[in-house]
């Protein structure tokens, strides 16, 4: 695989852009089966960045909706959904390689194959691979929720970004959104309510409650027995 997360941007002159990032590397170091997994399970479920767009039925070999998940952490939830529903395609993307060789491996070790997943900019992926009208959900569950201030600007959930999302999902499809972080989902939610073309399901125009959908993680439990919150967005695009 194309250990290539950080693709430059140029300008006429051809020198590098600054971009803002939502997210910061650390790779952090591989298990000996996370890199087992990426060695023998990458070529089968791996999908390369390329600045073209993807043929969804060509890569999953059927014409089932498909739901892209951005940031999957370990890929516990993604892969478990996968499993859960063989009918539905999954693409998963995260920037962190031993998540990804955590995420192959579960899925091989469940049998899975209605699961790809990529390793790189989901921006970027969105941007250049990503036909529009093509997806049923959009899932991002426990982004970074750059606490500080003056790393706000930073959270990947802004109205740039959310129209981006609208565009490659279909009518009818949905853009779900979970932090545990309250502020952030007070900000998620100003956000989403003020584009035009996303309707909230909520019936409050608030959060709704955890669907059956989104599997709870370990973390989640471990937050929930301290007594922690977890906020649910979910938005549809109606035009």
């Amino acid at each position: 695989m194309k250990n290539d997360v950080i693709s430059p941007e140029f300008n006429e002159d051809g020198r590098a852009l600054r971009r803002i990032r939502s997210f910061v590397r650390r790779q952090g170091r591989l298990t000996k089966g996370q890199q087992l997994a990426l060695d023998n399970y990458w070529p089968v479920m791996g999908v390369e960045y390329q600045a073209e767009p993807l043929d969804f039925t060509s890569l999953f070999h059927n014409e089932g909706p498909v739901t892209l998940e951005i940031g999957f952490g370990m890929g516990t939830s993604l892969v478990t959904m996968a499993n859960t529903n063989s009918h539905h395609n999954y693409l998963g993307i995260e920037v962190h390689l031993p998540g990804v060789g955590a995420c192959l491996g579960l899925a091989h070790e469940m049998g899975v194959d209605n699961l790809r997943v990529m390793c790189h900019d989901a921006v970027e992926v969105l941007e250049q691979m990503i036909p529009d009208n093509s997806l049923n959900m959009v899932q991002l569950f426990f982004p970074d929720p750059w606490h500080k201030a003056r790393h706000n600007k930073r959270r990947i959930v802004q109205a740039p970004f959310a129209e981006l999302v609208k565009s490659k999902l279909k009518l009818g499809g949905v853009f779900h959104m979970a932090t545990d972080w309250e502020p952030y989902a007070e900000h998620m939610l100003e956000v989403m309510s003020g584009l035009e073309g996303y309707q909230n399901q909520s019936e409050s125009n608030g959060y709704v409650p955890r669907p059956q959908s989104r599997p709870v993680t370990k973390f989640e439990q471990r937050g929930q027995r301290l007594g922690h919150g977890v906020w649910d967005l979910m938005f549809e695009r109606i035009k």
